[in-house]
């Protein structure tokens, strides 16, 4: 999880960096991969924290810096905007007649947070390319602002090769660094198209899954979370996970 230029899987590094972490849409688990990528971080040591750049359909669910808050544990934990409807971030803030996201003021409290702590965490909202003002900025642009590598969330079941790959093309289009593929939401029993989807998924970001949480992961209490966000990640994140070569449905 460094800079631009430099290796994403050594999990020795204590450097300063900046994790993006993006899905392929809404619903598919960043905010629990987020979280357990901060608290493996955080218990080996490190300070950590974690920003949330826009939090929109409150009230309503869990907000995600509560989700962290309550899963990640001792992670300084910051929220951007927060929006009432369940909307993308543009269309959100025009509909309550609120500012839209700066992501020129959002950059520069991730810079001023990575100066004090060694990992900082930044979830977008949706997807990578959704707009977050007017002029279409999104979380890409975010992230080529940052020079941070881009962790990419995804589903398990159909549709998640079409979603992924054009996730992976939109980041290739802007030489923007691909930190891993996470999947966010692993079911107990997973069914033919899921376990065909784990060769997929690493054949197409041409790399093995660097982590697959299990469905009920955003459930747990800390320290059981703790242990599923360790056999969940991969060794890049502190964790043990290594794909099979083989799965079958049960």
């Amino acid at each position: 999880m460094r800079r631009r230029g430099n290796d994403p899987h050594d999990a020795g590094n204590r450097r300063m960096s900046v994790l993006v972490v993006t899905g392929t849409g809404t619903g598919v688990g960043k905010t629990v991969v987020a979280a357990a990528v901060a608290a493996l971080r955080a218990q080996r040591g490190d300070r950590v924290a974690y920003f949330k750049v826009a939090q929109t359909g409150v009230p309503g669910d869990e907000p995600d810096v509560d989700v962290v808050r309550r899963l990640a544990g001792d992670v300084e934990v910051v929220e951007g905007a927060r929006y009432p409807d369940p909307l993308s971030p543009e269309a959100a803030a025009r509909r309550c007649g609120r500012p839209p996201v700066d992501l020129d003021h959002v950059a520069a409290v991730v810079g001023d947070l990575a100066a004090t702590y060694p990992l900082v965490v930044v979830e977008g909202a949706g997807g990578l390319l959704v707009r977050h003002d007017s002029a279409g900025s999104t979380l890409a642009d975010l992230a080529g602002r940052l020079g941070a590598p881009v962790l990419l969330v995804v589903g398990a079941g159909l549709g998640t090769l079409n979603a992924t790959a054009l996730t992976l093309e939109a980041l290739a289009s802007r030489r923007l660094v691909l930190d891993g593929i996470v999947i966010g939401s692993w079911p107990t029993s997973p069914d033919l198209a899921e376990c065909s989807n784990l060769d997929d998924l690493a054949a197409l970001a041409d790399r093995p899954l660097a982590g697959a949480l299990p469905a009920d992961a955003g459930g747990l209490r800390q320290p059981e979370f703790l242990t599923a966000a360790r056999a969940g990640l991969g060794p890049q994140y502190g964790g043990n996970y290594s794909a099979p070569r083989e799965r079958r449905p049960r």
